[in-house]
């Protein structure tokens, strides 16, 4: 059930172009005919698209019908939506499947869109039945490939509600030929209830959404004299009158009145009753699971909190059972969030159509199981990346079980008044994709001091990789009656204290009349999450979960292992598929061969580098008349006729308004653009594109990417490995000397404060020990120490003799820490030279003290001979010579007693500034 928030509410379905469609539609349907549109598409075949309102008995369903290419017979596709949404939110992939040959029919359930009729949670009397009409529908189609007479060939998919609705389609109605359900259910009361624990956060927001008013739409009352429709009163599709159903109770929204009483019933007790449970399985896949006996692709979601892994597992071993192909597919994202792979996952559904509905034994359906793995993240976009591993029969949930001893005492645990606080696991609809990330190291879960008991093993001597549902025997006593436990398996770093909770999945489970000590099994979440050498697993159950209701009265709980063991799947025939080798590999190669075949074409010749100029090998950096035009101006300039030089040891402050060509100034010192004219030199070297000298240069631009699961040493090695060097030129004991990361090295990234990211990347900058080290505003983000720190950074690198350029909006810090400055404005210089030229001398002067120099002392140093004037200040004095030396009035200072701490020139670096840039600032 592909649920919304309130949030995505709002972006949903039709602008007003959709509301004219749906309401030709409806006027079609009362005139007996429907409406074709023209699908805009960059090539043959185009796509068709048909609207039409199709009369059901107790409601009106909106539909679209896709077509493409020649008038020959195809086999046919239902696609069903997700919960909340409506036909609209498949239209893309019901136009890709029309392009690649097949009838597409997708539809509007009841209650949503513009369809009218009460959501009934794909109940067989009601949302069932309207998919069998739809294939009536689909069989009268001169387009559509039949078995026989009535029976067309049909496939049927759709994600969550609509995942649910394939399966039900193919347990209901024989026609159906092949199925690929996505992220969704098996039984619905498992889903809601798993093992007697009402999961109210996901509930809440289901009922809501389905609560909420229509949009565009009403659900009249039936005519006078008519009974709401049910199966026995069903008809076709075509035509006849439509009866509604009759209004609900307030706040029921488009929900069937049974559905509403029974949420509200479990809402209020905090737990399902047998009713309830027997209403939700009776509208599950589950209850027709021996029907189910055709070609089944089930893709299922690792980040997926509402529909765990197993539940696929559930399908797979039912349908399997019942003799028919099965592949499963477990994808990185999930209701919780994360990547749900659309173009992978939409294009393995057309494979296994064209092989179960067009026949092609050609067609390549995948293997019989896959799991996507992350394996770093991309360090251009910041992305997860994503790696298959596959085998060639599907595992199951136990598959190679190792067992981890685990030790911990008895102990004792509170259910709180109320259940509050409670712990926090995943965080449904808010996750962001935590528990996809969780692979990285990354995610989000407590538990309270005093809430929860806890088991752990010894350190793994070798990697571990977790692919199922591990299972430990525990016994639980409760001094209430039952008890209700949240049990959860962390992955425990070597320091004992950071912990990842994969998937942020947990496993809930009621112990019933527990005042005897109980002994139980319990099943925990079904994973795929690889536990380094070194770490540990941590059992924990906890009292509480955000997620879920627990008893509302306090209640003292009592747990203890009860085999001491915790068995733990390993899958092992399931085997890692290689990194998939990205479109640069091969299109930066082939775009280069076809550069220079067009350059051979035209005759044209690349520029020679100037030679080195000898003379000038010992100087850091010289520009000389550097020009860049912006692109396509003539007379624009980014930076224009620019000229300085840079010496050994300084520390140079490149400074200037936004726009003055800084960065422009930069990326053509590094050699990332092409100057449109003048000259740089480093070390006497032309700089082009990939110039050799550059790798005397080390840049920190724009911030670095770091692996967070990785130390801070061997992210440092990594990046150096890649750039094939020798190891022994890296320096890395020098660059870390001086970035002064000291034990933080040992540690992963993630835990990292943005300091320590900054000093880092700045360590990763110096390996090599570059003779010019570039830095582009390296204290953004830190705090006053950090910054501190940072000065202190930069100052020690030049001290050896190298030179450091920094760009920094920071003007009391590179007046602290750069030798000498340049200022840019509007892309030209406008002064060079050393911080004291640039400040300027000037005739007053601040005196800072160690502490408040007393009246009677001031207004001596005002009468001292030469002293135009002295001032208090918070920092100390100002004192403005008239003929006084500033030595001889600091010999007086001194005679006086007073604690100085430092003399200067009043005028300050911001103050020069601002006076040289003008209006700029």
């Amino acid at each position: 059930m592909q649920i919304r928030l309130p949030r995505s509410l709002g972006r949903l379905r039709t602008g007003p172009r959709g509301r004219w469609l749906a309401g030709v539609a409806a006027f079609a349907v009362l005139a007996g005919a429907g409406t074709w549109t023209a699908v805009a598409d960059d090539g043959p075949p185009a796509v068709h698209r048909e609207d039409r309102v199709l009369d059901m008995p107790g409601a009106q369903i909106d539909t679209s019908y896709f077509t493409a290419g020649d008038d020959g017979r195809r086999p046919a596709v239902l696609i069903g939506h997700g919960f909340g949404g409506s036909k609209e939110d498949v239209r893309a992939q019901a136009e890709k499947l029309a392009k690649d040959g097949y009838a597409v029919l997708t539809w509007s359930a009841r209650g949503f869109g513009t369809s009218t009729g009460r959501i009934g949670l794909n109940d067989p009397r009601t949302e069932v039945k309207d998919v069998s009409r739809l294939i009536d529908w689909l069989a009268r189609r001169p387009e559509v490939l039949l078995d026989k007479d009535g029976d067309p060939r049909v496939g049927m998919t759709g994600s969550s509600y609509g995942g649910a609705i394939s399966l039900l389609g193919a347990g209901h109605d024989r026609r159906v030929d092949a199925i690929a359900p996505q992220i969704t259910y098996w039984n619905l009361a498992d889903a809601l209830f798993p093992d007697g624990v009402f999961k109210k956060l996901w509930a809440g927001i289901f009922f809501s959404t389905g609560s909420a008013p229509a949009p565009d739409q009403g659900v009249a009352p039936p005519p006078a004299g008519e009974a709401p429709a049910d199966e026995a009163g069903a008809a076709d599709a075509r035509g006849g009158r439509t009866a509604a159903a009759p209004a609900n109770p307030a706040g029921c929204g488009r929900f069937e009145p049974r559905l509403c009483a029974m949420y509200e019933r479990v809402a209020v007790a905090g737990k399902p009753d047998a009713e309830a449970r027997a209403l939700l399985e009776e509208r599950s896949p589950s209850a027709v699971a021996d029907r189910i006996a055709v070609p089944a692709l089930i893709v299922q979601g690792q980040a997926d909190s509402l529909f765990p892994l197993s539940h696929a597992d559930a399908m797979a071993r039912a349908i399997g059972g019942n003799g028919a192909p099965v592949a499963v597919d477990w994808i990185a994202g999930g209701h919780d969030g994360g990547d749900r792979e659309t173009s992978r996952v939409e294009g393995r559904i057309g494979a296994w159509f064209d092989r179960y509905l067009k026949d092609d034994n050609g067609a390549d359906t995948g293997p019989a199981f896959r799991v996507s793995r992350t394996g770093g993240v991309d360090s251009t976009d910041g992305q997860a990346l994503l790696r298959g591993a596959t085998a060639d029969r599907y595992p199951g949930l136990a598959s190679g079980a190792r067992e981890f001893t685990l030790t911990g005492r008895e102990q004792r645990l509170a259910n709180p008044a109320g259940a509050n606080p409670p712990a926090i696991s995943a965080v449904p609809g808010l996750g962001g994709g935590a528990g996809a990330l969780s692979s990285l190291g990354v995610g989000l879960s407590l538990d309270f001091p005093g809430q929860f008991a806890s088991f752990t093993s010894a350190p793994m001597d070798r990697a571990t990789r977790i692919t199922g549902s591990p299972s430990v025997t525990v016994e639980v006593a409760s001094d209430r009656g039952d008890a209700v436990l949240f049990g959860k398996v962390y992955d425990v770093g070597p320091d004992g204290r950071q912990q990842v909770l994969p998937a942020q999945l947990v496993a809930p489970v009621r112990v019933e009349d527990a005042t005897t000590a109980r002994k139980i099994t319990l099943t925990l979440p079904a994973v795929d999450h690889e536990v380094d050498a070194g770490h540990r697993l941590r059992l924990v159950l906890s009292a509480t979960d955000l997620g879920y209701a627990s008893p509302a009265e306090p209640a003292t709980y009592t747990v203890s292992l009860a085999g001491a063991t915790l068995t733990v799947p390993t899958a092992p025939a399931v085997r890692t598929e290689a990194t998939g080798m990205p479109w640069w590999v091969w299109a930066l190669p082939a775009a280069g061969a076809l550069v220079a075949a067009v350059l051979l074409l035209t005759a044209r010749r690349r520029a020679v580098a100037p030679a080195p100029d000898p003379q000038r090998a010992d100087v850091p950096l010289e520009i000389t008349g550097l020009t860049k035009r912006y692109a396509k101006s003539a007379d624009r300039y980014a930076v224009r006729d620019l000229s300085f030089r840079v010496e050994k040891g300084q520390v140079l402050g490149l400074l200037g308004p936004n726009g003055a060509g800084k960065t422009t100034t930069l990326r053509m010192l590094m050699g990332l653009i092409r100057p449109d004219d003048g000259e740089i030199r480093v070390f006497g070297h032309a700089i082009r594109p990939g110039a050799p000298v550059l790798s005397r240069v080390g840049a920190f631009v724009e911030g670095a990417g770091f692996l967070p699961h990785l130390s801070g040493r061997d992210n440092l090695e990594l990046y150096w490995r890649a750039t094939g060097r020798p190891a022994a030129d890296a320096h890395i004991e020098e660059a870390l000397e001086i970035a002064g990361l000291g034990d933080a090295l040992a540690r992963a990234v993630r835990t990292y404060s943005q300091g320590m990211r900054q000093r880092l990347a700045i360590a990763q900058a110096m390996l090599g020990l570059p003779d010019l080290l570039i830095l582009d505003e390296p204290t953004n983000g830190l705090d006053p120490p950090q910054i501190r720190e940072m000065r202190d950074v930069m100052i020690r690198y030049a001290a050896g003799g190298r030179t450091v350029i920094v760009s920094s909006h920071l003007l009391s810090e590179v007046e602290q820490s750069c030798t000498h400055l340049v200022v840019m404005d509007r892309g030209r210089l406008v002064q060079a030279g050393p911080v004291a030229e640039i400040t300027g001398e000037s005739d007053t002067l601040l005196v800072t003290t160690a502490g408040e120099v007393p009246e009677p002392v001031v207004e001596k140093i005002a009468a001292l001979p030469g002293i135009g004037s002295a001032v208090r200040t918070d920092e100390g004095l100002l004192v403005r010579l008239d003929g006084a030396s500033a030595t001889a009035m600091i010999t007086e200072l001194v005679r006086l007693d007073v604690p100085l701490t430092g003399v200067g020139p009043h005028r300050r670096l911001e103050d020069a500034f601002l006076t040289l840039i003008g209006g700029s600032a």
